[in-house]
Formats: structure tokens, C-alpha cells, sequence
């Protein structure tokens, strides 16, 4: 490795590229020295393994049922085979890149009469399963591993005979084992709420769930609709009154008779004494207080934010997470997939979730349906959300365009919820436009309880820096509502800078991502020279993490597969401290081509999907 370093020094550039970050030169290389070290050193490896276990074809034996390499299409006649004759590029998928469906894992399972104690099974000949046990596993996919991680943890694996680790607790005549302390250890032990229960779900679909608290709210909403109406018909009257002064007697007393109907009651109760059915049902002094201010908070991150991620965090020192953004709407639906993302870890002792929506009605809804159905300590609206599909149709970013109906959001949802209401903002939609200083004032007496503002536009993304200077004066705006900065935060150095402009708490997204030892990093006020065999270990945490939580078949092993791509195209960004010319790395700093100092550590600095597959 020493040698392939000292080799590639000469070959690393003198002067430092704009953009890139600045790595010391002796392990500065090129892109082709680069991945020919990385792809040699791998077959190398692949050899040893081979001739240790037996022949070549033994080892590609155990990988038939692994997914194929993407094929590359580098002739010019096969480029342009997915174009049309005016130069454009067909729509539609990538054909060259293979996929496979979820239900195609279905198809070679082992029915469920067969592991139900061998009952008969009511299909009988229509039945498209296995029941023959020793066919299915002669059918199924290789297992992966010698030991499961379910069967050494809670003493037995749900999963079974369809588990990928099936031989660490199977029988020779294909019996499942159990460790009988383990199970009694771990019996009556739920480490995971908020779970979509079957009953809740139809009744979801049904439509036959109560929303009382929302419908009170609702009611309010379109009474003042209806008494905005009636000042606009009563000065209208007015008008028509100072224009024809004879008929104004007559015209008054047709008003007085109208209102004094007994066939419409008045919209407002004007006599007896006042009630608790008068006021909203919880003053906001009585709802359950979260002290938010000095936390780290780890951003609610589509996709990678998911429960196994966050329990990585959790272990590094996050104070604070958050569910994946969820739509209101498919939460009212009863939608398994979306329920999902409100799951919560024993680990995650201050646990909020977020839910994005357009109108009062549907948030208002969704908010009662989790706070009688879930176990949170807050919810958060997602007025932030850059992404057209939800920017079109008003949420996300739009609400902050939308002031009227962004504050009856806020309000119906307070009126709902015994717990804090908090909102995720931006600057403003334009990039030079800012509105957020404009919009925190009004938020304070709707009743908000914490603001997080990311100090870019919807415009800007990720081209610019964040602007602190701007979270600056917000903070100050905001006062004494606790508001959390957010942006460009990659080290305890950036969250020191981000603490003097008077935040009351930091939010971290791909800060996160990139190195979740960063909650760490900043706790310590160090610079952490993390080892390549640590950072595979914290891999491995998630790996187990996500076999717990999407299973231990093939659609879990898959599952946790594709999500760790998913974290390893931020994890391969990170550059060693060691290897750095000047510290602290900057996230907006590309990293150059670089030789790690050993193999592990160059193949987590390159940027190709492959090396991924490796890695994992």
C-alpha cells in the first residue's frame, strides 16, 4: 500500500483545483491510477478467497441468485438505439440497468400451511407456493452468512426457513431452533411503536375513523367563512340604504328580523356562562412541554433518514430525530408504506414526526389520527420541501406563499395535538427574495412552539452556502420561540460558528450523512482521525439494524441493500482528517482522486457504484 502511495505522489497536482478539497500530495493520485489500484487489489482479493474455498466455479456457483453488473452501452450505434429520429432522447427507463421487482421475491416462497405446524392448505392444487420443504430450499438463494443476527439477538428468527442466515438456526430435517433464555429475556419486549395495526388501517380505508376535535375546527373555519359573507351582504345593504334613503327604515328592519330568525340560530353563543367547550380544549401552557434549546437535531432525511440510520446517529449522540416526511394525505389512507416512516426506535427518547399537506382539513385530520395512535414528542409541518411534485400542488415551500392558509394549518393542528407543533422553513422561494424574517413574527402567535430555518431558497438548493447571517437575524426575530439553524454544518468547528449567531439548536442533514460520528465530533470539540475498520463497523451496525427492521429474507436483505447505497453515495464524500492539508473539510469541497492509507480506505473514497456493491 506504501508503495502504491509513494508511486501516485509524483502523479498528485501541485496546485490545489478550485472546489476540491486539499489533501496532502503524497496521497493525491489520478482517476485511471486511482480505480486500476482499487480494481487490482479487489480481483487480488477475490483470487485468495478462491483458492481458500475451492475452485472459481464453486465461487460463482454461491453468486448465481446475485443481481447482474450494469451493462455499459459504449458503442455509438447501441448509444443511439434509444433515440428517436429528431435527436431525442426516448422517456422511460434506463433498460441497460437491471431491476427487480419486490413481488418477484414471492415467487419461490415456502407457503404458509407448510410453516403453520403442516395444516392442510385451503388451495389446495391452485396454491402457486412451495410445500415441499426440502424443494424450497434446494430452490431457495444461497444464505450469506454463517450466524443471524435475529436468531444471537432475540433468540429465535421470525423469518425462518425464507431467513438468508437459515442454516445458523435450522435442523438437518429443516426444523427451526430456538435459544429458549433469549427468547424468555426478550419476551413482551417491543423495541419499535407507532405500527399501522390491521384494524386501524380498515377503518382508514373505510372512512369510518372520528375526527371530532377537527370537525369542532372546521366548523369555526367555515362559520367565519359564512360571517365574512354576511358583513360583505350587510355593507352591501348599507351601500343600497345611503343611495335610496326612503326605504331605509323598511330595509334596517328586514336585517333585524333576519338575524333574530329562530329558524337561524346566531353563529355565536352570546348568553350563559362560558364553558370549556367554548375554548379550545388545551391551552398551550398545558400542552406537553420539550425542552428543545442547546440539542442536536438530526434532520428528518428522505430516503436515507430511515429507523436503522437513525439509530446510528442515535449512538453517535444525536439528541433530537425525526421521521422521513410523510404526505397527510396517504396517512389518512391507511397506507402501510407511508405509516412506515412514522416508526419509532426505543433508542430515540425525543422523537418527533413530519408530515407534509396543502390544506386545513387534511392536516388537521392527520394530526388528531397521530396524536390518538402514536407515541411522538412533536410534529413538525415541512413548509421546506424543494421538490416540484409537492411545490406545485401548494405544500412544502408553497405554504410560505400562502400565508392564510398556512396559518390555519398551524392553527387546526395546534387545536388537535397535545403535543408541540414545530415548523421546518426556508429562506424564501426566489433566490434573492427572502420572506422568512416576515413570516416567523406571524408564527409566533399562531402558536408554534420551535422554528428550524434552512438558510437557502427553494431557487438556490445546494449551489450557494447557507446564510447564517440571515438564521442570524431570524433567530433574533423569533425570540423567545427556539429557533435551530441549519446548513453547510460538516464539523464541530462549523457548529461552534453556527452556536455565536444566538440559535437556540443546530439541525444537521448531510452533514450527518456524509459522517454520522459528527454529533461526536461536536460533543467533544474534536477532530475525530476515524479508522477505515470503524467506519465498516458502523456499516455493519446498519446492516444489522436493517435485517432487524426489513427482514432477514430476501426482500429485507435487499431492502437494507439498496439503503445502503443509498448512504454510501454521502459516506464516500468524507476525507480522513489524516490525510488533509488543512482541517476542518468544508461540505461544499469536492473530494480529488486520493490513495487511502490502506485498501479499505481507498475503496470508500471512490465514487463509483461498484466499489459500493463491494463495500457492501
Amino acid at each position: 500500500m506504501e508503495t502504491a502511495a509513494s508511486d501516485t505522489a509524483g502523479s498528485g497536482r501541485d496546485v490545489a483545483v478550485k472546489g476540491e478539497a486539499a489533501i496532502k500530495p503524497e496521497f493525491l493520485t489520478t482517476k485511471e491510477k486511482f480505480h486500476g489500484f482499487v480494481d487490482s487489489e479487489w480481483q487480488g482479493s477475490k483470487g485468495e478467497q478462491a483458492s481458500d474455498n475451492g475452485t472459481v466455479e464453486e465461487t460463482k456457483e454461491a453468486c448465481v441468485e446475485e443481481p447482474e453488473a450494469k451493462k455499459l452501452k459504449l458503442d455509438p450505434e447501441e448509444r443511439t438505439k434509444g433515440w428517436k429520429q429528431d435527436g431525442k432522447r426516448l422517456r422511460g427507463q434506463n433498460k441497460s440497468r437491471p431491476h427487480t421487482k419486490p413481488t418477484t421475491y414471492d415467487e419461490k416462497r415456502l407457503c404458509l400451511s407448510v410453516i403453520q405446524a403442516n395444516r392442510e392448505c385451503p388451495f389446495g392444487d391452485k396454491c402457486h407456493f412451495y410445500h415441499d420443504v426440502a424443494e424450497y430450499m434446494s430452490s431457495k438463494p444461497a444464505d450469506i452468512g454463517e450466524s443471524c443476527y435475529l436468531y444471537d439477538t432475540f433468540g429465535k428468527c421470525a423469518y425462518g426457513l425464507s431467513c438468508r442466515f437459515a442454516k445458523a438456526h435450522t435442523t438437518p430435517d429443516f426444523k427451526t431452533m430456538e435459544n429458549t433464555d433469549l427468547v424468555k429475556a426478550c419476551e413482551g419486549k417491543n423495541p419499535v411503536k407507532n405500527s399501522l395495526s390491521k384494524d386501524l388501517q380498515n377503518c382508514l380505508r373505510k372512512r369510518s375513523v372520528s375526527f371530532k376535535k377537527s370537525a369542532e375546527y372546521l366548523k369555526t373555519l367555515s362559520n367565519n367563512r359564512d360571517n365574512k359573507q354576511q358583513q360583505g351582504n350587510g355593507e352591501a345593504c348599507v351601500a343600497k340604504v345611503s343611495a335610496d334613503p326612503t326605504g331605509a327604515e323598511q330595509r334596517v328592519a328586514t336585517e333585524g328580523e333576519t338575524q333574530s330568525s329562530p329558524d337561524k340560530p346566531p353563529p355565536v353563543k352570546t348568553v350563559g356562562p362560558l364553558t370549556d367547550a367554548d375554548v379550545i380544549k388545551l391551552r398551550q401552557c398545558e400542552k406537553k412541554q420539550v425542552d428543545f434549546r442547546d440539542k442536536l437535531y438530526l434532520a428528518p432525511l428522505t430516503t436515507c433518514g430511515n429507523l436503522p440510520f437513525r439509530r446510528v446517529c442515535k449512538r453517535f449522540g444525536a439528541d433530537i430525530t425525526c421521521g422521513e416526511m410523510a404526505m397527510c394525505t396517504n396517512l389518512l389512507q391507511g397506507q402501510q408504506s407511508e405509516w412506515a416512516l412514522l416508526k419509532r426506535h426505543e433508542s430515540e427518547d425525543l422523537f418527533g414526526v413530519q408530515v407534509e399537506g396543502c390544506f386545513p382539513d387534511t392536516m388537521t385530520r392527520c394530526a388528531e389520527l397521530i396524536n390518538n395512535n402514536t407515541d411522538v414528542d412533536f410534529v413538525d409541518i415541512n413548509s421546506g420541501c424543494p421538490i416540484d411534485l409537492v411545490y406545485k400542488k401548494g405544500g412544502g415551500c408553497g405554504l410560505m406563499t400562502r400565508t392564510r392558509k398556512f396559518e390555519q394549518i398551524v392553527k387546526g393542528m395546534n387545536y388537535v395535538l397535545d403535543v408541540p407543533l414545530t415548523v421546518k422553513i426556508r429562506t424564501g422561494v426566489q433566490e434573492k427574495s427572502n420572506i422568512a424574517h416576515k413570516l416567523i413574527p406571524e408564527m409566533k402567535n399562531w402558536g408554534v412552539s420551535m422554528i428550524t430555518l434552512h438558510g437557502r431558497s427553494r431557487e438556490q438548493r445546494y449551489t450557494k452556502l447557507a446564510d447564517w447571517d440571515y438564521i442570524t437575524t431570524c433567530s433574533k426575530l423569533a425570540s423567545p420561540v427556539p429557533l435551530f439553524g441549519n446548513g453547510d454544518i460538516l464539523s464541530y468547528e462549523d457548529a461552534m460558528k453556527a452556536r455565536e449567531t444566538g440559535v437556540s439548536g443546530i439541525m444537521i442533514a448531510r452533514g450527518a450523512l456524509i459522517k454520522p460520528w459528527i454529533f461526536t465530533e461536536i460533543k467533544e470539540s474534536r477532530h475525530w482521525d476515524i479508522s477505515s475498520s470503524e467506519r465498516l463497523d458502523i456499516l455493519r451496525d446498519f446492516t444489522n439494524f436493517g435485517l432487524e427492521h426489513w427482514g432477514s429474507d430476501t426482500r429485507g436483505v435487499e431492502k437494507t441493500r439498496t439503503f445502503m447505497l443509498e448512504w454510501l453515495s454521502f459516506m464516500c464524500r468524507y476525507i480522513p482528517v489524516g490525510l488533509l492539508e488543512r482541517v476542518p473539510q468544508k461540505i461544499n469541497e469536492r473530494p480529488p482522486y486520493y490513495m487511502g492509507r490502506n485498501y479499505l480506505e481507498s475503496l470508500m473514497a471512490s465514487q463509483n457504484v461498484g466499489d459500493w456493491v463491494r463495500i457492501r
